[in-house]
């Protein structure tokens, strides 16, 4: 067959997504693997025990490609942190979607998951249990962990009840957010007891935001 007679190309259906180019898809993988494999590592051991070149040997590449990819153990050790928040937010989207129909009933069960999952992980026991090149990823360098977990939720609460006003998602959003954080760090009770008093706080506040009946709090200059 000439290359005049080739067949073409099929054409992509409407609405599918354009094919990743190739480079951004291999370097999808090798970030998702390094995480993998320094997960991996945290399930037998502290993370200041996990070197560099642990984390390159259980993904299976060199030290330099790790390197080469996240210019330092902190840099790498910041992504993982939010790789694996992404995650909870995901867990956290699953609970909301199963109560779409109950607000409260909604909160209880993200909270309660996300207390669950943090209970368990070895990531987070890690950060709260007081290493010292992990924790202040939650404390004096966790603003980009917290503004990019609000930000998702936010959008997740407004996405499900468009009733609610961006303001007040955002408001709500970043408390649960910061309330997670402080549950996990320093735990209060039984998970579902802490889920259920969060609820109890809570609940009436989300109720007057989806019935509409706030107004947005005006800006203000403090010194």
């Amino acid at each position: 067959m000439s290359t005049l007679e080739r067949t073409p190309t099929p054409a992509r259906p409407p609405g599918a997504k354009p094919a990743k180019p190739y480079a951004l898809a291999a370097r999808e993988l090798l970030r998702e693997t390094l995480f993998d494999a320094a997960r991996g590592e945290l399930e037998h051991r502290a993370w200041s025990e996990v070197t560099m070149a642990d984390v390159a040997a259980a993904a299976g590449v060199s030290r330099q490609t790790l390197y080469k990819e996240f210019g330092s153990r902190d840099e790498f050790a910041q992504a993982f942190v939010l790789r694996e928040a992404d995650g909870f937010i995901a867990t956290v989207e699953g609970a909301l979607d199963a109560h779409l129909d109950d607000p409260q009933a909604a909160l209880t069960a993200a909270f309660g998951l996300f207390l669950s999952a943090a209970a368990e992980d070895p990531l987070i026991r890690a950060v709260i249990g007081g290493s010292p090149e992990m924790l202040p990823f939650l404390t004096t360098q966790g603003q980009t962990l917290v503004h990019g977990a609000t930000e998702r939720l936010s959008i997740a609460i407004t996405e499900r009840w468009p009733a609610v006003a961006g303001h007040d998602a955002q408001l709500l959003a970043e408390c649960l957010v910061r309330l997670a954080i402080s549950y996990a760090a320093l735990p209060a009770g039984p998970t579902a007891m802490t889920a259920a008093s969060m609820t109890t706080l809570l609940g009436p506040y989300i109720e007057r935001v989806l019935a509409g009946e706030l107004k947005p709090v005006p800006a203000r200059d403090y010194p």
